[in-house]
């Protein structure tokens, strides 16, 4: 059993050092631990600061192109690698490096693929007030979406299995944390949460400049992955409603053409045609967007299947003979 530790590094010289001393060198049930640095473009020397700390392996992207491809990055280079366990943990010290025997056990328990670290959000003292709020709305909102149970869904503190990490397809550019989750949970990828702790901050977040800016960034990508996964679902919401707001405008023209004849109300007819005209082809897009939704599962279950395959040709190749 073999675990790669990834940490996706942007200008994180200073820090790294901290982050790679608390790791665990060894762990009950996993035969070896292995280091992965994810170098995002970094401009210091978090590179250099990584080879000088004997990190096993070192993925360079040419420049800086976001935490979320940073994290593909690493599972990808992790899985060839031959990992049968991934964690992801930050570079900046954030979350305890003893807490990942913690993260591993309910995968080498077979109760889980995929584990993610509980913060307990609302009891960090370095969180405002607003902060902790955003984060249990947005936990509670991605809890409704995917159908499970996670109170910490913005968490980077995870583990995978080999098997997780070969179904994740991650399209966002701006964080993984919450697609994944409602990945895992529209493809029944089982998951669980372990409380987990956190150290003192070294520094102060780079993912976002404010919180309305975090919000809309994470609605959009919220929005973006509900609707691949449930087209018509949403689609009839917002088909359903404009094509509601008609029905009701109908109804008062109805009303007024046989109280008072509909004089002066003709405009109500218009609207209402207009909005259940609308309403009516949104929810035809939404049916063409399940067809086409369902052939993006087949899709990704070929890909599976193919990256599943590759990897275990490039082992059988690699194998001494």
């Amino acid at each position: 059993m073999k675990l790669i530790i990834q940490i996706p590094c942007y200008n994180e010289a200073q820090t790294l050092p901290v982050t790679l001393a608390h790791l665990p060198r060894k762990i009950e049930g996993v035969d070896a631990i292995e280091i992965l640095v994810v170098d995002d473009g970094s401009e210091d020397e978090t590179v250099q600061v990584a080879r000088k700390l004997g990190v096993h392996h070192i993925v360079r992207l040419n420049r800086n192109k976001g935490l979320a491809t940073g994290f593909t990055a690493g599972l990808d280079a992790c899985l060839r690698l031959g990992a049968d366990l991934i964690v992801n943990t930050d570079a900046d010290n954030q979350y305890a490096g003893e807490d990942i025997a913690k993260l591993v056990q309910p995968i080498l328990a077979h109760e889980a693929d995929l584990v993610i670290g509980d913060r307990n959000t609302g009891a960090i003292e370095h969180f405002s007030w607003t902060k902790k709020r955003l984060q249990w709305l947005g936990s509670w909102f991605i809890r409704q979406l995917s159908g499970s149970t996670i109170p910490d869904a913005t968490s980077g503190f995870r583990a995978l299995s080999r098997d997780a990490a070969l179904r994740m397809n991650v399209l966002s550019k701006f964080t993984y944390t919450l697609e994944t989750i409602i990945q895992a949970g529209k493809k029944n990828i089982a998951m669980t949460h372990v409380p987990v702790e956190i150290n003192p901050k070294l520094r102060e977040s780079r993912l976002f400049s404010s919180n309305w800016s975090y919000i809309k960034k994470s609605l959009a990508t919220i929005v973006r992955i509900y609707t691949m996964y449930e087209p018509l679902k949403m689609f009839s919401y917002i088909g359903g409603t404009i094509f509601g707001l008609g029905l009701l405008l109908g109804l008062r023209f109805m009303y007024y053409y046989l109280t008072v004849g509909g004089a002066g109300h003709i405009q109500s007819l218009i609207l209402a045609a207009v909005l259940l005209i609308v309403g009516f082809q949104i929810f035809v897009m939404g049916l063409l967007a399940d067809i086409i939704g369902s052939n993006r599962q087949l899709i990704e279950n070929i890909l599976y299947r193919v990256r599943k395959m590759e990897l275990q040709k490039e082992t059988t190749e690699t194998r001494p003979s």
